[in-house]
């Protein structure tokens, strides 16, 4: 083996290595574990939660593979209806054209094109994590077979009454022209006002004042509500008031909406421009008042572009306006007419669309929509039963609390990139629903010259992708897949997207499968920066996993994250903030060290604070093992390691890292049943570090060195089988390292495979647990820390023999230390060791125990008693210098009123450790000035 670990050299090899074998595809024999993969928007790259997640789908894809299953890790991405047209819109506009330019038909060819090109960025980047999918499925939720699954659902839910089209709010994004789902709109708090309007009662008799944010939709207001018990306005119910700039007369309704604690207990309803006012319409639209108003109360005074519509109900020096330019013209002729009562400040939250940053706003539209109703009651049952079980427990209220409130499904889209909606218009309104034109004319009977024209809309992006449980497995086709496969065993993902793919994969599985999607959903937390704050452009604290796999120079870091930003202005905090905590840029981490950090943070449902410190502490982890197996190497290769017919003896302390080896097995596979990667990847690490590398490697070199061949080769076999079933512990985790250093060992274990990771996984067995061994070792360990401890506070050298005492220690000490006298005065170095009787009296001596037992080394001659003091006095006068800071910084009401939590435990933590290292140096400061 290379003598130093250098990732780069073996990962990309092994990845290689692995996917031209075909070691990623299931087998076909063995029960069935799948996953499906969240599929990635094909315009996407790689982000810190991905890499998260795909951690954490490999380890249990590994470790299932090794545990006999038929393994499939399904890959493929999302066609991303709105990024794709938007990446490839912008190409257009960089050559002077837009799509209209191209046509609807050629604008999807070089879409095509583009996606052949650059669409593969993200699986590359897979590649790199080690993600064992099993590429030669891969599926593209646009490809042929998808298309198919997705018309045929389009049909049968359209032909059950499940699909209808409908006039209803949307969120509109005024740039793209489109309808867009919650999850693209970004709430974020804005600075902004609030106007305060009078609109004057009918009757003359005076006028009521309405608060609103923007005042440009007063041209589309059906009534003024106030609150039923509202002894203020209770009279005024049935009364109109005039509608400024108008002309129109609306009416004054009652509704429990209203709160009449916040600002004047008079709301304005604009039901076309607003989801609540909507709401509020449909509860009035059958009285009179607003049955009477033009059409009926849902005015819309909106173009697709935000701009002022040229609606007969809207004053004509307002039409055609852009609703800010609107806005301001509106207010000033209120204020004109006397009807502006007051403009204060006002913050509040301003939905703004993901891709284009607009405002974006509430639009009444014609859409389709799926009747969800129906849908979700067997997947509210699923759950409840017990079918579907969510990790944590808890997501399953969040999950019950939106089910239980849905809303019907907009699932068009007005763009050209997606599925196409397979229904036609006639020239009557008439819609047909059909796989083709063809198909639609034979069903109806409609001769060839008969005009259709097919609907411009395309299907939602989540949509298709609430299929692709079984449309990734062949369906509608009845494949081997669909039937070894489905239902999947376990989906991995973020909690954020539970209501928007999670419950519609639940819904559509059992209305087209009869069966759930998936048994368990493991949902994990957010990747946060090592402060606990969100990953965002804006706050430049975005890591790249590919950067921190490769390493980064500082310059290219800072271009990177000050490029392509929405907020340019933040651009030199973001350079400063980069330059002094990346002053070298980042190092190279690898992989392997990469993904056990992420492991090592993935407890249940928390949010993960990702920190590089973690990360450089796993690639030393990464060189422990690594320096580690080439000892093992040094001291197998070509030697008689057990596998002859030769006798082997066994010492306590091999008999010891085998029984700790069972034991660690036990609970790194319980761990990971149960999706606690992060104690999984605790019990790796402890167990290789502290246990096999820091004490079995010292103990075993005492048998190494022993005259007895028996005892070596026990040993050997030893060395080889614990650090063997290591490396496929770690496997799932680790995947590079632990391949490379286990195609050096397995042959000496005695192991003839291809590869690891078609290996068993370690299996514990109590048979092989020695308690007795456990605990003479653990004595041992616990003699020797003793002594450590004793020569590094009396700053005595490691080299130096000592001479110990030794009282009160029970039969049972005596043994242990009779059984191990070899590893105490090898590991110790001891020069001797004297039992004394309970009563003797002992020189001035440093004490350590062993449970009852009193070890006792004396100080006199050991160290130079002068020297020493002259070191302790320095550093207690150092501790003294620090601590008034640090008191002072507590005592300080300007701090602990201001910092964060966070800070202030921090500067107690650090008060707490001063005084506890003060006390202890004056204690041996004391003793040693007893000599």
């Amino acid at each position: 083996m290379e003598k130093t670990y250098a990732p780069h050299s073996i990962e990309q090899r092994w990845y290689q290595t692995w996917e031209e074998k075909g070691y990623f595809a299931a087998k076909p024999e063995g029960e069935s574990y799948c996953i499906m993969i969240p599929p990635p928007n094909v315009t996407g790259s790689l982000h810190m939660g991905h890499a998260f997640q795909d951690t954490i789908m490999d380890a249990l894809t590994r470790y299932h593979r090794m545990k006999g299953f038929s393994t499939l890790w399904q890959p493929g991405t999302d066609h991303a209806g709105i990024a794709t047209q938007m990446v490839v819109e912008r190409l257009c506009n960089a050559e002077d054209k837009t799509r209209h330019d191209y046509g609807r038909e050629k604008f999807i060819e070089k879409i095509w094109e583009w996606k052949e090109e650059s669409g593969g960025t993200i699986t590359r980047q897979l590649r790199r994590m080690g993600s064992s999918l099993d590429w030669n499925k891969e599926r593209f939720t646009m490809d042929d077979g998808m298309s198919d699954a997705v018309q045929e659902v389009f049909i049968r839910l359209y032909e059950e009454g499940l699909i209808y089209r409908g006039k209803r709010l949307v969120n509109w994004d005024p740039v793209l022209h489109t309808a867009v789902s919650d999850l693209e709109v970004l709430s974020e708090e804005e600075n902004g006002s609030m106007w305060h309007l009078r609109y004057p009662l009918s009757n003359g008799q005076g006028h009521l004042i309405v608060a609103t944010t923007r005042p440009e939709t007063m041209l589309g207001d059906a009534a003024v509500a106030i609150h039923p018990n509202d002894e203020r306005y209770k009279h005024l119910l049935g009364e109109f008031v005039e509608l400024p700039l108008t002309g129109r007369r609306i009416p004054i309704i009652a509704d429990e909406y209203v709160d009449p604690e916040f600002g004047t207990g008079c709301v304005k309803i604009t039901p076309a421009h607003d989801f609540n006012d909507y709401e509020v319409w449909t509860r009035h639209r059958h009285t009179s008042a607003i049955q009477n108003l033009p059409h009926g109360g849902l005015i819309n005074i909106l173009t697709v572009d935000a701009s002022i519509c040229a609606e007969e109900l809207v004053p004509v020096q307002y039409q055609g306006l852009d609703r800010f330019e609107a806005r301001k013209k509106i207010v000033a002729d209120l204020d004109a007419a006397g009807l502006l009562e007051k403009i204060a400040d006002h913050k509040l939250m301003v939905p703004r669309g993901d891709r284009t940053n607009s405002v974006i706003e509430p639009l009444l539209t014609d859409q389709w929509y799926v009747k969800v109703a129906p849908l979700a009651e067997p997947a509210i049952a699923a759950v409840e039963n017990g079918d579907i079980k969510f990790v944590p427990d808890n997501w399953k209220n969040t999950y019950f609390e939106w089910m239980r409130n849905i809303q019907d499904w907009c699932i068009s889209r007005q763009i050209w990139w997606g599925h196409r909606i397979p229904a036609w218009y006639d020239e009557l309104g008439n819609i047909y629903v059909g796989n083709s034109e063809q198909a639609v004319r034979a069903k109806h009977k409609l001769s060839a010259d008969y005009p259709l024209k097919q609907d411009e809309d395309v299907l939602d992006t989540w949509f298709s992708s609430a299929l692709w449980p079984f449309s990734t497995l062949g369906w509608p086709e009845n494949t081997e897949e669909l039937a070894k496969h489905y239902p999947t065993s376990v989906l991995v993902t973020g909690f954020d997207i539970i209501f928007f793919w999670v419950a519609r994969m639940i819904m559509m599985g059992l209305k087209f499968q009869g069966k759930v999607p998936f048994k368990e959903v493991y949902i994990h937390g957010l990747v946060r920066d090592a402060e606990g704050q969100k990953m965002s452009k804006s706050k430049g604290n975005v890591l790249d996993p590919i950067d921190i796999i490769d390493g980064i120079e500082l310059e290219a870091l800072v271009a990177k994250r000050i490029s392509g930003m929405m907020q340019p202005h933040l651009a030199k905090k973001i350079e400063q903030d980069t330059r002094k905590h990346f002053p070298d840029g980042i190092q190279s981490y690898g992989t392997d060290a990469l993904r056990f950090t992420f492991a090592s943070l993935a407890s249940t449902g928390r949010d993960i604070r990702f920190d590089l410190a973690r990360t450089e502490g796993y690639r030393n982890f990464c060189n422990k093992l690594w320096n580690a197996a080439r000892f093992v190497l040094m001291n197998t290769e070509e030697q008689d390691n057990g596998l002859s017919d030769a006798p082997c003896q066994y010492s306590q302390v091999d008999r010891w890292v085998t029984s700790r080896l069972h034991q660690v097995t036990a609970v790194t596979s319980n761990a990971i049943d149960n999706y606690r990667f992060d104690l999984a990847a605790q019990a790796i690490y402890e167990f290789t570090w502290n246990e096999y590398c820091d004490w079995y490697l010292e103990l075993a070199k005492i048998s190494l060195q022993s005259n007895d061949a028996a005892l070596q080769r026990g040993t050997r076999k030893t060395l080889l089988t614990v650090l063997e079933s290591i490396l496929r512990l770690a496997h799932p985790i680790m995947p590079f390292i632990t391949e490379e250093i286990w195609q050096r060992v397995a042959p000496l274990a005695g192991i003839e495979a291809d590869t690891i990771m078609l290996q068993p996984y370690p299996v514990a067995d109590e048979a092989h647990i020695d308690s007795n061994a456990i605990a003479e070792t653990n004595w041992v360990m616990n003699f020797i820390l003793g002594v450590r401890r004793i020569r590094g506070e009396m700053n005595i050298a490691p080299s130096k023999p000592l001479p110990i005492f030794l009282q009160n220690g029970s039969l049972a000490d005596q043994q242990s230390l009779n059984n191990n006298l070899v590893y105490l005065q090898k590991l110790g170095r001891l020069h001797s060791i004297t039992w004394l009787t309970p009563n003797e009296s002992t020189p001035e001596s440093a004490i350590a125990l062993v449970g009852e037992m009193k070890i006792l080394i004396p100080m006199a001659g050991l160290i130079d008693k002068e020297a020493e003091l002259a070191r302790l006095e320095k550093e207690i006068q150092k501790i003294n210098n620090d601590l008034p800071r640090v008191e002072g910084k507590l005592n300080n009401p300007a701090f602990v009123d201001k910092a964060p939590p966070e800070v202030i435990d921090k500067e107690k933590a650090k008060l707490a450790d001063l005084r506890s290292m003060l006390n202890n140096l004056e204690e041996q400061q004391r003793k040693i000035q007893a000599l």
